[in-house]
């Protein structure tokens, strides 16, 4: 009984948290700017190819490196394809790269960092040890040492972004979880005989949950660049797939004579980053006290 009653009293001021929070969001202007770019992208995810009236990996020799027209909006490659569709099918691989990878880090990072800073001891230093040792690597020069294990490949470039970015999310988790295990009411749910599994998983994740959030809309960003990035290398999506990344590279021959070739891919990555970092600025400043006045609709200037 006495843990029903603690779980009740902290799940109560939680769901009251989680709609100030989106209150304050929707008086940041950057923020709801950040929301309607990635619901753009998702919207070009899903419906896409159904707005396209041409397949992204159709050749047409006929039709090369048109420049942007009425009848080819965004021109044509070298091959004759359809830049547009190259474009709207590129934008369904950047956010299923940016998603899984993240949602790797996310998982291994924070289960990681939960375990180091509630435990403690020898078990923290292991861990934050090796996460030291991941950390000290140039994130980009990694994920390539990863992929030249793995191969090159769409799927082993998100288990590469994904390994990158864990100990971003360890060392975050590690440090609000360090706080968080010496407040009172962990020693009460300690006291009303929770298990440690139950205890984080109740009583600690959800109060720390507030970095955690932040850090994956920003990382989404980072990865959806490092997937480009890769892609960009011949290390990621492999030919004749689309994707932004290996669409730039494929621009870099025409850039003089067909400089839409990588204009457009660009501006997708450019937008899709930008939203993305805009959500997590916003999210940020929402569930920062210390910011909560600033962003009073009432005083904002």
């Amino acid at each position: 009984m006495a843990e029903t009653t603690v779980t009740n009293d902290l799940a109560r001021p939680q769901r009251s948290r989680t709609s100030e929070v989106l209150r304050l969001l929707r008086y940041n202007r950057l923020a709801m700017t950040g929301v309607v770019i990635i619901a753009l992208l998702i919207f070009f995810t899903l419906f896409g190819p159904a707005l396209s009236r041409y397949d992204p990996l159709a050749i047409d020799m006929s039709a090369r490196l048109q420049p942007p027209s009425l009848e080819h909006l965004f021109g044509t490659d070298d091959f004759g394809r359809d830049v547009l569709s190259r474009v709207l099918s590129g934008a369904a691989i950047s956010l299923k790269v940016g998603l899984i990878a993240v949602g790797i880090s996310l998982t291994i990072g924070t289960a990681a960092g939960a375990i180091s800073g509630y435990y403690g001891s020898l078990l923290d230093e292991v861990i934050m040890r090796f996460m030291d040792i991941l950390f000290a690597f140039p994130a980009i020069l990694l994920a390539i040492a990863i992929l030249a294990a793995l191969g090159p490949g769409v799927g082993n470039a998100m288990i590469a972004i994904g390994i990158v970015y864990t100990p971003i999310f360890a060392r975050i988790t590690r440090g609000s979880v360090l706080t968080v295990r010496e407040q009172v009411y962990i020693d009460a749910a300690r006291a009303a005989g929770c298990r440690d599994r139950r205890i984080m998983a109740r009583h600690i994740l959800p109060n720390v949950a507030a970095p955690i959030i932040v850090e994956t809309t920003l990382s989404l960003a980072f990865a959806i660049l490092a997937e480009a990035a890769l892609s960009f290398l011949g290390l990621g999506t492999q030919p004749p797939d689309p994707s932004w990344g290996r669409m730039l590279s494929e621009s870099r021959a025409y850039i003089l004579d067909a400089p839409w070739l990588g204009i457009f891919p660009g501006l997708a990555i450019m937008f899709t980053v930008m939203g993305f970092n805009f959500l997590g600025d916003g999210l940020r400043d929402a569930l920062d006290p210390r910011l909560k006045q600033v962003l009073e609709p009432g005083r904002r200037e």
